[in-house]
Order: C-alpha cells, then sequence, then structure tokens
C-alpha cells in the first residue's frame, strides 16, 4: 500500500481521516459476507440481484479497508474512491480483479439510473466470483490487523 496515494486522495478531498474501533470494521465486513451469500442463494435465478449484491459486498469490504486504513471516503465520488483505494492496496496480484470491480462499479450505475442495459448470465457469475476473491482478501487483511474478527469466508 502506498501511504503517499491515501496522502495524496486526503489533499484532494476524497478522503477524510476516520478513527473507528474494530466493531465498525466488522461490521461492514459481516455485511459484505451477507451479501455474498445472498447472491450465492439466487445466482441461478436474477442475474441482475447477484450482479448488484455481489458488487455490494465488495463496496462494503472495500470500505471496511478504509476504515482498517483510518479513512472515510468524503466526496461525491465515494464509491469511486473505495475502488481506487481497495485497488492500490491489494496491489497488482489483483489488478485484474479490481478493475473488474471498477466496471462494476461503471455498469452498477448503468444498472441503477438508465434504461434497457444487459446484463448477461457470465457476468453476474463472474461478479460473483471476483466479489468472493476481493471479500476474502480484504476479510484476511483485516484478521491479519485484529485477529478478534471471528468472520469466516
Amino acid at each position: 500500500m502506498d501511504k503517499s496515494f491515501l496522502e495524496k486522495l486526503e489533499k484532494q478531498g476524497k478522503l477524510k481521516k476516520q478513527s473507528v474501533g474494530i466493531v465498525q470494521v466488522e461490521a461492514l465486513l459481516e455485511q459484505a459476507y451477507l451479501d455474498m451469500q445472498e447472491a450465492e442463494k439466487i445466482c441461478h435465478l436474477a442475474e441482475r440481484a447477484t450482479y448488484l449484491l455481489a458488487y455490494m459486498a465488495m463496496l462494503k469490504a472495500g470500505r471496511a479497508l478504509l476504515l482498517m486504513l483510518g479513512y472515510l471516503p468524503d466526496d461525491g465520488a465515494q464509491h469511486k474512491t473505495v475502488v481506487d483505494v481497495t485497488t492500490d492496496f491489494l496491489g497488482e496480484k489483483y489488478k485484474r480483479i479490481t478493475m473488474q470491480f471498477e466496471t462494476m462499479r461503471r455498469k452498477r450505475n448503468q444498472l441503477t439510473y438508465e434504461a434497457g442495459i444487459l446484463l448477461s448470465k457470465t457476468e453476474a457469475q463472474k461478479a460473483f466470483s471476483d466479489a468472493k476473491q476481493i471479500v476474502s482478501q480484504i476479510l484476511t487483511e483485516a484478521k491479519s490487523r485484529n485477529p478478534q474478527i471471528k468472520l469466516k469466508f
């Protein structure tokens, strides 16, 4: 993780320092986990819902990551900021998946604000698979920083 990247985002007004307890981090991770469980239950029935739940799980895990790092998004593009910090934090090993996270962010906007946007079953399955990897990696990081976290993914 490049600390100067966080400092740059803070100077740009995209992040603000925020001290929180592990309870808030764990609550977001638990919500991400629940989103993943629900997505898994409906993945064979509802592509859009699966996709949106997978995206929300990634977003919540990314917000938990920001809290672990001592920050909150603080601008009109909070989702983009979460994606950017998650991308920087996870690094090159997760580049393909975090690029997909950015694609999902844009597609989620389209699905939310535009009509007639198509979404394939393959896209929904890929979103779910990528979300599992990101949520799992952030949970692993959270546990390494605080072994009191009991969540399993």
